[in-house]
């Protein structure tokens, strides 16, 4: 009844555009995460995803006040919330996994672990292109449920690089070099929760729609 009569009303169309300049922060921090996973110019990389992430919690906190003061609001105020908290998670568990890079002071990454970087620039680009059609939720259900079930997809894929990459760290440095392997295996972790906060916006998105078509 609240979903219908909400359609009724004069909306606060600001958080879509809000969302969009989030997921933009998503998507240049993770094309900068995939370009250092490849090793070139780690310090750069570092620097942009820094910069982008607390952009991101500028949005944000804007995001937040805005749901605070917003008589109506597009979709349900909760929904908003969780929404814009799993995207800051994605960006925060992206910092995460650089400031463990500049901890343990590595310059160069396992083949899986590249492997994993273009799939995190998926997800986010597949985000970034789904939240706009949040505008109009029953007209774009469809694309939207497609993209969702995209971005699982994708974690699956992560999933398993993040397995066998673990396996072949073992391998390698399991009894050599034990130190080597729990750095690898705490960077193949991180990258694996990237992924992972990327499918919960996934999963954000697809309840709203859910709940609004």
């Amino acid at each position: 009844m609240m979903t219908w009569f909400r359609k009724l009303l004069p909306r606060e169309d600001r958080f879509f555009d809000l969302f969009e300049q989030h997921a933009a922060t998503l998507v240049g921090a993770a094309e900068a995460l995939d370009k250092l996973l490849a090793g070139n110019d780690i310090e750069r990389h570092s620097a942009e995803i820094s910069d982008f992430e607390d952009r991101a919690d500028q949005i944000t906190a804007e995001v937040m006040t805005a749901v605070r003061r917003s008589f109506i609001t597009p979709f349900d105020r909760g929904d908003i919330k969780d929404l814009i908290e799993s995207m800051d998670d994605a960006i925060d568990m992206m910092r995460k996994t650089v400031k463990t890079v500049h901890l343990f002071e590595q310059k160069s990454f396992e083949p899986m672990m590249r492997e994993m970087g273009p799939i995190m620039v998926q997800c986010a680009r597949l985000i970034s292109e789904g939240l706009p059609l949040l505008s109009a939720v029953s007209k774009n259900a469809a694309r939207l449920t497609e993209i969702a079930e995209a971005v699982v997809k994708l974690e699956e894929q992560s999933d398993r690089l993040h397995d066998e990459g673990l396996q072949m760290l073992f391998k390698t440095y399991g009894r050599s070099d034990p130190m080597s392997y729990m750095i690898g295996a705490e960077i193949f972790g991180q990258l694996e929760k990237v992924v992972d906060r990327f499918e919960d916006v996934a999963n954000e998105i697809s309840g709203i729609v859910i709940e609004n078509v």
